[in-house]
């Protein structure tokens, strides 16, 4: 018997990087994303943790949708800006840039963040990335997981595999930036890596029931 999975979001980079890094999980597995419900409205993420936005998006989509509905989010947290970007980190910068270009937004919203930490000195530049996911189905929160990655913040950006805030993330147990990782060096190590793997193991649990 398949199981029908809907992926909440429209990021094709997402889709793929959460699909190759769940693989087979002991049955098949179709895969939706939000692209194959164009009609459905938008659950907006105004939570105040990623594991709020993450439980909102998967029930909200899971209701609208009737599916079994995985969701995540993830951001930034940056020490010497107390946690910001944070649950903002999408649009960060939206004061500054009103585009609807994916791209353009991003460098927006890293910029935005070189100019405050423009004179914070290297050890106070610490960061880490962190990923909320959570799987529901229309009447509840079946599962959830949370990975991170631990880095600083660069002085400029480096590397061009990457979306968001790869380019300005350091990574030092690999003496790069998520931008100027593989993409298989980055599924090894990175937050949404990390909470998949647990993500994984509960929903391989959850199908054997």
């Amino acid at each position: 018997m398949t199981r029908t999975i809907l992926v909440a979001t429209t990021n094709p980079r997402k889709l793929e990087e959460l699909t190759a890094l769940l693989g087979q999980v002991g049955r098949d597995i179709e895969w939706l994303n939000l692209n194959e419900f164009p009609d459905i409205p938008e659950v907006f993420e105004d939570g105040e943790t990623f594991a709020d936005n993450a439980r909102r998006k998967a029930l909200g989509y899971a209701q609208a949708t009737g599916l079994w509905t995985v969701a995540d989010d993830s951001g930034l947290v940056t020490d010497a800006l107390n946690g910001a970007p944070g649950v903002y980190s999408a649009r960060y910068a939206a004061d500054e840039y009103s585009g609807s270009n994916r791209k353009s937004m991003d460098a927006a919203n890293w910029k935005k963040v070189l100019r405050q930490l423009k004179d914070v000195p290297d050890e106070k530049r610490t960061a880490r990335f962190v990923c909320h996911l959570c799987l529901a189905s229309p009447q509840k929160i079946l599962l959830e997981a949370t990975g991170t990655v631990e880095g600083v913040i660069n002085h400029c950006p480096a590397g061009e595999n990457g979306f968001g805030y790869d380019p300005i993330f350091f990574i030092s147990s690999v003496n790069k930036t998520a931008a100027q990782l593989e993409n298989h060096q980055k599924n090894e190590i990175s937050h949404r890596s990390n909470a998949i793997r647990h993500f994984k193991l509960l929903l391989e649990n959850l199908l054997k029931r």
